[in-house]
């Protein structure tokens, strides 16, 4: 009788696990999110040095000619993209979007599940929207030169993304987002502090979270 209980309760737990795989994408890689964090912490050290050797240790004089920028006309996205912190931003977004990607992709591999099944298309839809309307506000935010909200912004659309797509992924990847979440309220009322903020959401969050998912996850 125990051995038939047995059994019951390990044809339940594939059945569990089959719907699992069908409704949710569960191959995110915890080295995807060491990866991302660590390439996160690396990108708030150059900001910082930027911020520190050019500006003085504050962001005032570029939040001066970027709204004196909007206010003539002159702001265009050349001269964004010539600023060192926004090439130093785009360099940390590419480096752990590339490096996540790879992980994951291994992982899956792995795991012999898709990186292109409906479920991870449907992830991939959930965590872009509230990322490309939240870059989208951003970047209003950085032609009138408000640079004093860009990092809670980051961090408020980033949980609110991470959050969204929870539901065909990982349960702990929404209480990452609750994170985010808090750390970007709690810098709305710390302005000048974001790129401490920034390094602690995206870095060292990343990281205890990465290596959280791969102990439990993949250590095996």
């Amino acid at each position: 009788m125990n051995n038939a209980n047995l059994k019951q309760q390990e044809e339940l737990q594939q059945i569990k696990q089959m719907m699992e795989r069908s409704s949710r994408f569960v191959s995110l890689s915890g080295l995807s999110g060491i990866a991302a964090g660590t390439c996160a912490l690396a990108g708030a050290y150059f900001a910082n040095n930027e911020i520190m050797h050019t500006h003085s240790g504050v962001l005032s004089d570029l939040d001066t000619n970027l709204y004196a920028s909007s206010l003539n006309g002159n702001f265009s996205i050349i001269s964004l993209l010539e600023n060192k912190l926004v090439q130093i931003a785009i360099l940390t977004f590419l480096s752990a979007l590339i490096s996540s990607f790879i992980f994951t992709f291994l992982r899956s591999k792995r795991t012999n599940v898709s990186v292109l099944s409906t479920t991870s298309k449907r992830l991939f839809i959930n965590i872009t929207v509230p990322l490309l309307v939240g870059g989208i506000f951003l970047f209003k935010l950085i032609m009138l030169g408000v640079v004093g909200l860009i990092a809670p912004g980051c961090l408020l659309f980033y949980g609110l993304a991470l959050v969204n797509a929870s539901k065909y992924t990982l349960t702990e990847v929404r209480y990452l987002g609750y994170t985010q979440l808090l750390l970007g309220a709690l810098n709305l009322f710390f302005i000048g502090k974001g790129l401490f903020f920034w390094a602690i959401g995206f870095g060292i969050l990343h990281i205890i979270y990465g290596l959280l998912m791969w102990l439990k996850y993949e250590r095996q």
